[in-house]
């Protein structure tokens, strides 16, 4: 890829730990960019969903729930992911409750178009009009359950290491039950994703950049989990490590076939139980 003249572009990700660490080395700029600079727009993951489906950001991560709503306009980059690889989101209360109980509380969820709240639909067999929901961002789960105003909460992000420290007891981890129920395969919730308004060339070049930029941080793990420890909520350097290790790893530099696959399936599987709104064809950079 040549590029002949500095050029900017809009990089959404989430203020989270393994987002940061991902990006270290763009955000520090210690790795070659070919002439393009990133501007790094922290948002979290639902709000980065609701700004794909209006195309507005070069390049974002996204819910892999979120890319069957926009795969018309972005295509998926091939490193980035983050894979739920025997565990994932959970399910948290002040008490134990069963499935069937969980299907008749009111549920605290941090976005209907995260993956969390995809897997979620296709463990109970219930949409999102069958369920008594109540949307809150993600940093908000434990506060929400904790006050009466859900009786369940659906945790992403580092609130599965720490949902213990906060009283709550996990009724079900829904990447334990999607690999049982699919070969062992990881759960998929996210990835970055590149607007096809670039030019073929150019996403290429951008998807090498982003696997120099992970790379790196594998390679320099102190100094990046050191910087994504300013994005770690409640959470010291060992766990803040811990978390990075669940989300970052040879998952993210590249899905794989089974990466693939899994992701093939869980939508597949949305689009059979009528929960996306079509089948997704996967269109990787």
């Amino acid at each position: 890829m040549i590029v002949t003249a500095e050029r900017t572009l809009t990089l959404g990700h989430s203020p989270d730990p393994d987002d940061a660490f991902m990006f270290y080395a763009l955000a520090k700029e210690l790795i070659p960019t070919r002439g393009l600079r990133f501007d790094h727009i922290l948002q979290d993951i639902q709000t980065l969903n609701e700004r794909a489906t209006r195309g507005e950001l070069d390049i974002s991560a996204i819910s892999i729930h979120a890319y069957a709503h926009v795969c018309d306009q972005y295509a998926l980059l091939p490193s980035g992911a983050s894979m739920g690889d025997g565990y994932g989101p959970m399910l948290v209360a002040q008490q134990p409750f069963s499935r069937e109980d969980i299907a008749r509380s009111k549920i605290a969820v941090p976005g209907l178009m995260t993956s969390a709240f995809l897997a979620l639909q296709l463990w109970l067999g219930k949409s999102a009009r069958e369920l008594n929901l109540v949307v809150v961002p993600f940093d908000k789960i434990f506060e929400t359950v904790h006050s009466g105003a859900a009786e369940v909460g659906l945790i992403i992000h580092e609130g599965q290491l720490t949902f213990q420290n906060e009283g709550l007891v996990c009724c079900a981890d829904l990447g334990v039950w999607w690999g049982q129920q699919n070969d062992g395969l990881p759960l998929p919730l996210g990835g970055n994703v590149i607007h096809k308004r670039h030019a073929p060339e150019l996403r290429r070049g951008i998807a090498e950049i982003l696997h120099a930029s992970i790379q790196y941080s594998l390679d320099h793990r102190e100094p990046a989990v050191a910087h994504a420890l300013q994005y770690a909520r409640d959470m010291g350097h060992d766990l803040a490590d811990k978390f990075v290790g669940m989300y970052v790893n040879h998952w993210t530099l590249d899905y794989g076939d089974r990466g693939r696959e899994t992701i093939r399936r869980f939508l597949g599987q949305a689009h059979a139980a009528g929960l996306v709104p079509r089948q997704t064809e996967l269109e990787f950079v």
